[in-house]
């Protein structure tokens, strides 16, 4: 089974792929997503999102400013203001 996972800022859509785990930096803390979490929103900091395509994979790191993150139905899509490029 695999996440799908959306980053997008209000210029343009960043990723939109499938893969194992992310990890992001919540204002309340850094919290996991897999595949099957239950529903949630959080704000995010700035930070970090640490995305794992497999299991077991070294993570890639995206910085990111601020936003929100949403999981639901079709996977966990972040809603970054500002994105590195």
């Amino acid at each position: 089974m695999a996440l799908h996972f959306e980053l997008v800022t209000p210029e343009r859509q960043v990723r939109s792929e499938d893969v194992y785990m992310v990890v992001v930096p919540g204002t309340e803390g850094e919290f996991g997503v897999l595949e099957g979490h239950a529903p949630f929103m959080s704000t995010i900091r700035d930070g970090a999102v640490q995305v794992y395509r497999t299991e077991g994979a070294a993570a890639e790191e995206i910085q990111v400013r601020g936003g929100f993150a949403e999981v639901g139905e079709n996977g966990l899509t972040v809603l970054a203001e500002h994105v590195e490029a």
